[in-house]
């Protein structure tokens, strides 16, 4: 369908009142939207043979844009939901956004308002899971991530759209699509093949470092650049700390380890590797097998470095929490996006 044959979505509400109607009667309200006024569109896939949706079953971009600030909004209000609940309802609730936008007609300025907003969410929502310490709902890390993937193909496309020349906030967000694959042939591929003056903004300038040092194992430099990230470049990247974390620990292994064992401080580890403390380091010490001196120094002993199931991912305090600095997911997000947009400087590092 030509994008001259779309409809303009006239919904003003979160959610369709039909869609609504349908799911009360269904009960099949989510148990975070079931306050009145509260519920928002859920994504279904378009079936084949099926009309085209009206348009008072489509928002338009600005009702689009309010339904990711409440998403956003929810991360806070729903602190004592399991943030698995939480992420798995928003990366639903985002997808049904971009769907809306797909399938209306509206213009490419707003269309990448709304899809950078949407990214900025999810990538924040998803860097909030870490690990989980309490039983309850679980979310697929694989379908989380295919969501995660299918966001940022949306606002690429928007940007090829249209005549030739950077967007506002283009750069930021190949930054993020960039340290989000870090260590993808294909994803750098892709950022190269941008035009010079947009890979020279400082944001892409930084996460095409990050990108070599990862690829170097160059830790000491990996996490210095890491450590300086803004908050979201950090949520991007955060899915890649405990991979960094075990490629670093297997060289100073390969490097150190010694019949007798060499010892390291347990404190150069946790300043190397930007561990959130002792406890942290010496988890990641047992976890590959590598024995303590008490509990300041790790030894290096030959034969004992081991590798089992995934690394540790960790809760990344220092690296991607503590940015947020008592701020809310919606607080950073937005203000973020709008110092972006008038050519401030985004959080503070």
């Amino acid at each position: 369908m030509r994008d001259l044959e779309l409809p303009v979505g006239t919904c003003r509400d979160l959610c369709p009142p039909a869609e609504r109607a349908r799911r009360e009667q269904e009960r099949r309200l989510h148990r975070l939207e079931v306050a009145p006024g509260r519920a928002v569109k859920e994504y279904r896939r378009p079936a084949a043979g099926q009309p085209p949706p009206r348009p008072s079953e489509l928002r338009p971009p600005a009702v689009l844009l309010d339904t990711v600030r409440y998403l956003a909004r929810l991360v806070a209000e729903r602190a004592d939901a399991p943030r698995a609940e939480v992420a798995g309802f928003v990366a639903d609730r985002l997808r049904a956004v971009r769907l809306d936008l797909a399938l209306q007609r509206s213009g490419l300025a707003e269309a990448a308002l709304v899809l950078e907003a949407a990214q900025a969410v999810l990538l924040a929502v998803v860097a909030r899971l870490g690990p989980e310490p309490d039983p309850g709902p679980v979310v697929d890390p694989v379908l989380l991530q295919a969501q995660v993937q299918e966001g940022f193909g949306s606002l690429r496309r928007c940007y090829a759209q249209g005549a030739p020349g950077p967007r506002p906030r283009q750069a930021a967000f190949q930054s993020l699509f960039l340290l989000y694959n870090l260590g993808s042939v294909q994803a750098l591929h892709e950022v190269l093949q941008l035009p010079a003056a947009l890979r020279a903004c400082p944001a892409l300038h930084t996460a095409l470092a990050v990108d070599l040092a990862f690829r170097e194992g160059n830790a000491a430099r990996l996490f210095r650049l890491l450590r300086a990230l803004p908050y979201l470049q950090s949520c991007a990247v955060q899915c890649h700390v405990g991979h960094a974390r075990r490629q670093a620990l297997a060289r100073m292994a390969r490097a150190l380890s010694t019949p007798k064992g060499q010892t390291v401080p347990l404190s150069f580890m946790i300043h190397l590797l930007a561990l959130d403390g002792p406890e942290e380091a010496q988890n990641l010490c047992q976890a590959h097998d590598l024995p303590l001196d008490g509990e300041e120094k790790v030894v290096f002993l030959r034969g004992h470095y081991t590798e089992k199931g995934p690394p540790p991912a960790g809760a990344c305090t220092v690296l991607v929490g503590n940015k947020l600095e008592g701020r809310t997911v919606e607080e950073m997000v937005m203000t973020e996006e709008e110092n972006e947009c008038l050519g401030l400087p985004t959080s503070p590092v």
